[in-house]
């Protein structure tokens, strides 16, 4: 997986070839972008009037005393105001406009990418960083636009209008301005290589509390379990802390640079005003001339300043680029190579000598290819080879991390195969629409996952294609619909944040409706009564018969009990099949399943 850490190198102003990325996603507003630059030149070129008009207004008019003709220049200043702040409002507007634009474009990618991503990319990586990822890195992007090139090309325009500017109306007070701009250049230059390097620090920062709180909320109970609350305390005050210095940092740098810039700046001005107080004295200059250079210094040094605050926010923005860029480039996606649609799926299930690794997490093709000898692949399946033909029940039994789990993952195309086949009706699903094939799956998985919302929200997922007829014809099915009408507000009650408020066997009666609203043909059952109480388990277990009927099934349980009237039972340890078939004739083997059996047959009676 790409690292998703990785920051700019050291020393470039910026990367081209991230930038040359991002604006692909301006192409849909390309018009208004356009827009955007010309009048970022526009503006530009309108700054040096107003300085020019005055020195006009005080050589021509006011030392003349020409009332009339001050009246007209006083008309012309307030016009070039009002067309200036009129101009800098569409800009400040429209870059706004495209920058929110274009966030929304990429976070709507980002987020179907992720979508997209095989289980095994969320295995590696934490879900706070990807909310990074989604939420922060995308908004600091946005600043590339708001506040990054176009304030930077209008910055580098204004300077080089103004300069021309000055040296016209005097190359001699333009040399002596030009006096301390060394010094405020090597200030500026330092300032960003600084800036830019606390700025990449903040990021980390910001993503390395983001996944700590995510993790930890969500675990909480364990945290308070195990009465780790003080040394979870002392990580999180650590990381907060790294947080703070790297603010602090910044904080430096900018107390820094901004108070030596104003210094430069004001010893600048005070140099014009002494040579040009003597020139004009000697009548060398115009009295307006002098003034108009005090205008112009203002705004000759004002973008000098801020271009280094500007090229760090664009730095940062590509930092942020950069991130974003590396997920959308992470091939860990689910392939979607298959065009057959599932329709009318009759629910045969066959492997033929399945070989599976999780640590591989690569395809048959690439594993075939050995394109990567060096890593030696820990095989969680070996070789395994079943079939279930069109309602018949087939159940896995075995220790933990015997392989059970993994087959049903496989079934799904959560992960990829490195040998071997895995047929759905005589079909390799490779050749599946991925989408037709899981919407023949249904799945009920031991820890139940509930949505905020209600328990119609859940049931459907918000599919408006579900009616309230289908889900409550799916909970009568199930049993479901007793408990749920009883509830306030019934098939709408607030379940809250996973499912809180609501019991773990009322959970997992919610997900068998909403496995069973969707009709499939294969019914994927994984521990499913493992975590209830007797009389639930009695309960959910009439729900389990009626959802089978009719069904293909794969049934996973700890409890023997509850799968002795399936057609066959296989049994797993470390990846491979041991044993097969019904549970008589497996008992009369008297190998593993027969020794599971009388030792749950002996722990029931001493219970």
């Amino acid at each position: 997986m790409a690292n998703l850490e990785k920051s700019t190198p050291k020393g470039e102003i910026f990367d081209w070839k991230i930038l040359k990325r991002v604006f692909v996603f301006v192409k849909p507003y390309q018009g208004r972008f356009y827009f955007i630059i010309f009048l970022t030149v526009l503006l530009g070129m309108v700054a040096p009037i107003r300085p020019y008009l005055i020195k006009l207004t005080v050589d021509d008019y006011i030392l003349q005393n020409d009332w009339e003709g001050l009246n007209l220049m006083l008309i012309l200043l307030l016009s070039s105001a009002v067309m200036q702040v009129g101009v800098e409002f569409i800009h400040s507007y429209l870059s706004g406009w495209l920058g929110q634009n274009v966030v929304r474009d990429i976070r709507l990618q980002v987020y179907n990418h992720l979508m997209e991503m095989k289980l095994s990319f969320y295995d590696k990586t934490p879900i706070g960083r990807l909310v990074t990822r989604n939420i922060s890195d995308i908004e600091t992007l946005s600043n590339i636009f708001t506040q990054g090139i176009a304030n930077i090309l209008g910055d580098i325009l204004q300077l080089i209008f103004i300069f021309a500017a000055m040296l016209y109306l005097d190359w001699r007070l333009t040399l002596v301005t030009l006096t301390v701009l060394p010094f405020l250049l090597v200030g500026t230059y330092i300032f960003k290589e600084k800036v830019k390097e606390s700025f990449n620090d903040v990021r980390t920062a910001v993503s390395n509390l983001n996944s700590f709180v995510q993790e930890h909320v969500t675990g909480m109970a364990i945290v308070q379990i195990f009465n780790s609350e003080k040394r979870e305390y002392k990580k999180f005050e650590a990381i907060n802390k790294e947080h703070r210095r790297a603010n602090i940092k910044t904080v430096l740098y900018y107390s820094l640079y901004f108070p030596l810039a104003e210094i430069v700046g004001a010893a600048g001005t005070g140099l014009v005003v002494w040579y040009g107080a003597s020139s004009v004295l000697a009548e060398r200059i115009e009295l307006g001339t002098l003034i108009a250079f005090i205008l112009f210094l203002a705004m000759f040094f004002r973008p000098i300043r801020m271009i280094a605050d500007r090229f760090n926010t664009l730095q940062l923005g590509i930092v942020s680029s950069d991130r974003i860029l590396k997920l959308l480039d992470d091939n860990s996606t689910i392939q979607h190579n298959g065009t057959f649609f599932a329709k009318n799926l009759k629910g045969n299930i066959r492997f033929e000598e399945v070989w599976f690794a999780y640590n591989m997490d690569i395809s048959k093709e690439e594993y075939a290819e050995n394109k990567n000898p060096e890593i030696k692949p820990e095989w969680v399946l070996k070789n395994i080879s079943f079939d279930v033909k069109q309602g018949q029940t087939i159940a896995m039994v075995g220790a933990t991390g015997a392989g059970k789990s993994s087959i049903i993952n496989l079934l799904n195309k959560f992960y990829e195969i490195q040998k071997g086949e895995i047929f759905v009706d005589d079909k390799n699903i490779e050749e599946y629409d991925l989408s037709s094939l899981r919407q023949n799956i249904g799945i009920v998985l031991q820890d139940v996952f509930l949505f905020s919302g209600t328990i119609m929200d859940n049931i459907t997922l918000r599919n408006a294609d579900i009616s309230l007829e289908k889900v409550k014809k799916a909970a009568e099915l199930v049993g479901a619909k007793e408990f749920i009408e009883k509830l306030p507000n019934g098939f709408y009650y607030d379940v809250q944040e996973r499912g809180a408020t609501l019991s773990v066997g009322q959970r997992q009666l919610i997900s068998f409706v909403r496995a069973m609203v969707y009709d499939p043909q294969i019914l994927i059952l994984d521990e499913a009564t493992s975590s209830v109480d007797s009389e639930t388990e009695e309960l959910i277990q009439n729900a389990i018969d009626k959802m089978m009927e009719g069904r293909t099934a794969i049934v996973i349980a700890h409890r023997l009990a509850t799968i002795q009237k399936a057609d066959k039972i296989m049994v797993l340890d470390k990846g491979e099949i041991k044993e097969s078939g019904s549970h008589e004739e497996l008992l009369t083997l008297g190998g593993y399943y027969n020794t599971l059996y009388e030792l749950q047959f002996l722990q029931a009676e001493r219970g």
